[in-house]
């Protein structure tokens, strides 16, 4: 397992890469370049900027989040070559860098959704969260200037210049399916998993966030049984998953510890977070401690143990504590608490697997 931190960049993060680099164990940053606008080609000039920042504190850049896909492919428009053509040049510009990763996501309009950025936990501590009916009432341009108003930091997959024609999109989803979706995620695949192959880049598609259908809108990225059938448009090893523990796990009936033993050989990235699920579907985000939220996260990291899990992990969204002012869910001090979690667990359960495999030789 490699221990990884997501960063936003200069200017748009609160933390530093020094900060970064004296959290024990992290190797590497997750990174993009949030400032192109999405379907355009990233700059090799801009991508290799961001290399000199990270060796300047021997931090890789090997996993990219996101390379996000235009809606023209998701819809299935003819435009969409075009716009393929421009994400395998990406690719591109990114291998001449050592990239080894690119997580990415295929839901319609929105990347994913909360109801506020900053929702008090008895602790005075703060978090995202989710409530589900007002999300059920709301119009989603109500969501959208929620989001937006918060004029701080950017929010990836909330960027206004993506919801310009916000109605437009809305009319045109309205006539593509499930299956509609899943054929034009088919499509992609088969143009870039080739490119990816002679790259060394693996994809990870990311769940859906929350892993259900919001304003009517198609999604296709829900349980562990969808994530098997993308794995099976297109059968190679580069064609592989974000297994996101908070994504899934906000849907009861989507067993963690199952999905990870069936999809085990393509789970390339691990976005590992701790939520708290309420009767009525509402859900808050807590630490990444077992015992403060309704997720298994020492299960979960029992079972990456047992698959011997080599890709790249790192915590997901944490609380905002001590008063740090950051970007919603992306502080410091919290995601390091929870990198430290992770690591007694994953090093606890890697011991105990040392010490049963010499007992079997001893015998």
């Amino acid at each position: 397992m490699k221990m990884v931190f997501r960063w936003f960049g200069e200017g748009n993060d609160s933390v530093s890469l020094q900060h970064i680099k004296q959290i024990p164990a992290v190797e590497g940053i997750v990174w993009a370049l949030h400032d192109i606008k999405v379907g355009e080609v990233w700059p090799l000039e801009r991508i290799q900027m961001m290399k000199e920042q990270a060796d300047t504190y021997h931090l890789h850049l090997d996993v990219v989040e996101s390379v996000n896909i235009h809606e023209s492919i998701k819809l299935g428009l003819d435009t969409r070559d075009m716009y393929i053509d421009n994400y395998i040049e990406t690719l591109k510009n990114l291998a001449k860098i050592g990239v080894k990763v690119v997580c990415y996501n295929f839901m319609p309009v929105f990347d994913w959704v909360r109801t506020e950025l900053f929702r008090s936990h008895p602790d005075q501590s703060t978090a995202m969260f989710y409530e589900k009916a007002k999300v059920d009432q709301m119009n989603p341009i109500e969501l959208v200037n929620r989001i937006a108003s918060n004029k701080t930091f950017t929010m990836p997959g909330w960027e206004l210049d993506r919801l310009e024609t916000l109605k437009e999109l809305f009319l045109a989803y309205k006539y593509v399916s499930e299956n509609d979706l899943r054929d034009n995620l088919h499509y992609f695949l088969e143009r870039v998993i080739p490119v990816c192959e002679s790259l060394d880049i693996k994809l990870a598609i990311h769940p859906d966030d929350p892993p259900w259908s919001i304003f009517g809108l198609p999604r296709i990225v829900t349980t562990g049984e969808n994530l098997e059938k993308i794995t099976k448009l297109v059968d190679s090893p580069y064609n592989g998953i974000t297994f996101c523990s908070g994504a899934l796990g906000v849907n009861p009936k989507n067993d963690l510890i199952d999905i990870i033993h069936k999809c085990k050989e393509r789970i390339h990235f691990a976005h590992i977070r701790n939520v708290l699920l309420f009767e009525n579907g509402d859900f808050i985000e807590t630490s990444h401690l077992t015992r403060d939220g309704s997720l298994p996260i020492d299960e979960v990291m029992k079972a990456l143990s047992d698959c011997n899990f080599t890709g790249y992990m790192r915590p997901d969204h944490g609380r905002h504590i001590w008063g740090e002012e950051c970007r919603p869910g992306y502080g410091l001090y919290d995601r390091a608490l929870g990198i430290m979690y992770l690591h007694g667990l994953w090093d606890g359960y890697q011991l105990k697997k040392k010490e049963e495999a010499s007992y079997v030789t001893n015998s």
